[in-house]
């Protein structure tokens, strides 16, 4: 009876304190769309359609997920979506989207640390895999969706894929959106730097189980104008060779106001802005030479996640 009792006493206790154990963190693999704010939709639908390569609606495998209407395919994983509004608000990021591989779990998860959780539709809860939305401690609305597993690796064949690498938007308070994206989702320092060195102007937050990243941009005026609201909050492509794309989009009848440049993080990057001043920037996924003020510590777009980052790409 005493072994019983014993017995009972031990099996009382483990389930208990599995009970008080933290749920697990599913994987955040990467973004999976960006939606930005509008004020001209016709003007915006014929910028993105000449800019992205498919140049039509999406139609991906995870457009029956995400429940912006019009988006447009940046390859068969992602989307950038565009949400009309009759006046631009100060935050030109609608949502950004990040995928995991387990909604539910991500929900019981983000419950258990204090996060509000609302769905995507009325009454879908017994929907599992629908998407879940939160705010952010600045207010920003990031959303996450299902995918199975991360972006396909990086193959020749793919090299050329062009794909949503990072998207960023004005930080204000640092410290509390590390509360959220390093603390509770996991999110670490890709890269630091700024316009000065030992100033950061920028700090790139990689996901915890992919390459691509959330750039806070800090020390922004208190009242940006429309134009610096736009190049703070933004959303880039990664591609395999600047010129190469500046090319391609110059053969499409895209106009530039700005050359391809290498920037202080090392790689090339052009620029582009939609008809609300939201800046769309093409990206290299490595850097052509050493970055200014940090060293990186993730890999890159297209590397192996076990792959030490290289400094360069020569």
């Amino acid at each position: 009876m005493k072994r019983s009792a014993l017995a009972c006493a031990i099996l009382l206790c483990c389930v208990g304190a599995a009970a008080d154990d933290p749920p697990r963190r599913p994987h955040i693999f990467g973004i999976a769309q960006v939606t930005v704010y509008t004020t001209q939709p016709a003007a915006a639908q014929a910028f993105y359609s000449k800019i992205l390569r498919t140049m039509e609606p999406a139609n991906c495998a995870h457009c029956d997920r995400v429940m912006i209407d019009p988006r447009y395919s940046v390859n068969r994983e992602q989307l950038v979506g565009v949400y009309s509004t009759p006046n631009a608000p100060p935050n030109l990021i609608a949502d950004l989207t990040f995928a995991t591989d387990d909604i539910s779990a991500l929900r019981r998860y983000l419950e258990f640390h204090k996060v509000a959780v609302t769905s995507n539709r009325p009454g879908d809860r017994g929907q599992t895999q629908m998407p879940l939305i939160v705010t952010d401690p600045e207010g920003h609305q990031i959303s996450f969706t299902y995918w199975k597993e991360g972006m396909p690796p990086m193959t020749p064949e793919l090299l050329d894929r062009q794909e949503i690498i990072h998207a960023g938007f004005i930080v204000k308070d640092r410290a509390a959106e590390d509360a959220f994206y390093k603390d509770i989702l996991g999110f670490h320092v890709y890269w630091h730097g700024g316009m000065k060195d030992g100033t950061d102007d920028w700090v790139d937050m990689q996901v915890p189980d992919g390459t691509d990243w959330l750039e806070y941009m800090l020390n922004a005026p208190a009242n940006p104008d429309q134009h610096t609201r736009g190049v703070l909050d933004h959303l880039a492509i990664g591609v395999h060779d600047i010129h190469k794309t500046y090319d391609e989009l110059v053969t499409r009848g895209v106009t530039f106001s700005e050359k391809p440049q290498i920037g202080r993080d090392g790689k090339w990057q052009l620029n582009l802005y939609d008809p609300d001043q939201t800046r769309v920037e093409f990206m290299e996924r490595k850097p052509e030479q050493e970055p200014c003020c940090s060293p990186y510590t993730g890999p890159h777009p297209g590397q192996p996640l076990n792959e030490k980052p290289s400094p360069s790409a020569q």
